[in-house]
């Protein structure tokens, strides 16, 4: 029976992500993924998904998306692909709404560049938009938008390069405490392993 440190179930971006990183660490590491990677059935499924500083629900996101934006860049060098388009970003609703609220306390608190606009500030500089007259919008230069299944195909292909193995193909049935570990029961086979990341999307 194989034996891994660790087993990542899913391979979208975070389970993509959570492959590389290990491997490149040296963890004797298992990648399993139920359909091929890429597969239209998972929530890193289609072509971009959007990227920005400051998220409205909680402040404590900023300082791990400066990380994560030096870690974009950083997986851009290595791959040799262009990933991550900084565009930036409008968010916009009622300045008394829970989206513009939280956003603000997140630049207030960090430091995010940023502008607050109102309606018709946003419309004159932006045509396209038409918003009831109480809107604002929180405009963040930083924002942008990330290219998500060449994303994960990035990492998973530096993640096998760092010695990651990858099956897909292949659906995992149980996953049970074992012998100070855990083994996990596909429909091909069991494996033990020291750890189990879970990263199945939806």
């Amino acid at each position: 029976m194989a034996h891994f440190d660790v087993i990542v179930c899913g391979l979208g971006v975070m389970g993509s992500a959570a492959l590389r990183e290990l491997a490149r660490c040296g963890v004797r590491v298992l990648g399993i993924e139920r359909f091929a990677p890429g597969h239209d059935r998972g929530s890193s499924h289609g072509a971009t998904r959007i990227i920005r500083l400051a998220y409205f629900e909680h402040p404590s996101y900023v300082p791990l998306l400066r990380r994560t934006y030096e870690l974009w860049r950083e997986l851009e060098q290595t791959s040799g692909s262009t990933l991550l388009h900084v565009t930036g970003i409008a968010e916009i609703g009622e300045p008394e709404g829970l989206l513009i609220k939280g956003i603000l306390g997140s630049v207030s608190i960090h430091g995010v560049r940023h502008e607050l606009l109102t309606a018709q500030e946003l419309m004159r500089r932006f045509p396209a938009f038409r918003l009831p007259p109480q809107y604002v919008a929180v405009v963040q230069p930083d924002g942008g938008f990330l290219e998500a299944e060449p994303s994960a195909h990035a990492m998973l292909t530096l993640a096998t390069q760092a010695g990651a193995v990858v099956r897909s193909g292949e659906s995992v049935r149980t996953i049970k405490p074992h012998a100070g570990g855990v083994r996990l029961t596909t429909d091909r086979t069991t494996v033990d392993a020291g750890a189990v990341v879970v990263a199945a999307g939806p």
